[in-house]
């Protein structure tokens, strides 16, 4: 006997590096899922696109922190995930998530959703340095949710396409990142406060908005986050030729997702065809999606 759990993904519609500032944010669970299956086993392997190894921090970092802080326990683990990494996707989380509820069940350690996202926060922080408690938190419970609130919104009931870039934001890219926003800020409080409260003030509209399934006034809300994050120096010539490729095809609107640099953008629209080749032509990988309610499940 073994267990499978998976965990979705996530994307941001509103508010990443404000929301560090203490602003609110919105994020979003998508439908692209990393599968978990844990069996009891008289050692230690864990097997992915990765390879196949013992406890071994350097590949499977995630995996191996999960091991080390419920057991250390004897397990076979096999990860499987649509999900790209450093991406901006929270693909760590997922993971993390999925690997935490899959161990729980197979070895009936008893453990509560609240205390899963809790530890794998504690894990990321360890694996990452530092990280926000939103990839766990969303890729636990699923659905779309105010930042820092945990309030839960109405679900998105449009296509979702994200767009990659393939030039991954790695763990440390992203802190270097969020480390120059802090450094431009120290330079000019005065211009760069106001562009972040801006970013909250969007997302406490746009809460307004996922209500009223707005999805067009939505859309050009992201697009104006977009331009912010731009501003805040953490856009890049393919994100941009990415996000513009999908607001010509007839998105809604389409920004940055997660902490830029590279990795991934997100637009929402009636046409997902249409947009994911406009995305494609314009030289990034294209994923269609959909929000979904589904945090980590067995499956």
């Amino acid at each position: 006997m073994s267990t499978t759990f998976s965990a979705p993904g996530k994307i941001y519609l509103f508010g990443e590096h404000a929301v560090v500032y203490g602003e609110p944010a919105i994020a979003c669970a998508v439908d692209i899922r990393t599968r978990v299956t844990a069996k009891k086993s008289d050692t230690i392997a864990i097997s992915s696109d990765l390879g196949t190894t013992g406890l071994d921090f350097d590949i499977h970092p995630y995996v191996c922190s999960v091991i080390e802080k419920l057991g250390p326990v004897n397990v076979s683990v096999d990860i499987s995930s649509e999900l790209p990494v450093g991406s901006g996707l929270g693909s760590s989380a997922a993971v993390t998530i999925a690997t935490l509820a899959a161990i729980n069940i197979e070895f009936g350690l008893g453990y509560s959703k609240e205390e899963l996202a809790g530890m794998g926060h504690e894990i990321e922080q360890k694996v990452q340095g530092a990280a926000s408690p939103t990839d766990t938190f969303v890729s636990t419970f699923g659905g779309v949710v105010e930042i820092p609130a945990r309030k839960r919104l109405d679900m998105l009931d449009c296509g979702i396409v994200i767009g990659n870039t393939n030039k991954g934001a790695t763990p440390k890219k992203t802190a270097k990142l969020i480390e120059q926003v802090a450094i431009l800020r120290q330079e000019h409080p005065e211009v760069i406060n106001p562009i972040i409260k801006t970013i909250g003030s969007i997302a406490k509209k746009g809460e307004l908005l996922v209500k009223k399934k707005d999805y067009a006034s939505l859309g050009k809300l992201m697009n104006v986050n977009h331009g912010l994050l731009d501003a805040l120096g953490v856009g890049t010539t393919e994100l941009s030729a990415l996000v513009y490729a999908a607001r010509n095809a007839g998105a809604f609107g389409a920004k940055i997702t997660g902490a830029g640099g590279g990795g991934c953008m997100v637009a929402l629209t009636e046409s997902p065809q249409k947009v994911a080749s406009a995305i494609e032509r314009a030289g990034g990988k294209a994923i269609m999606t959909r929000a979904t309610a589904g945090g980590v499940l067995e499956e």
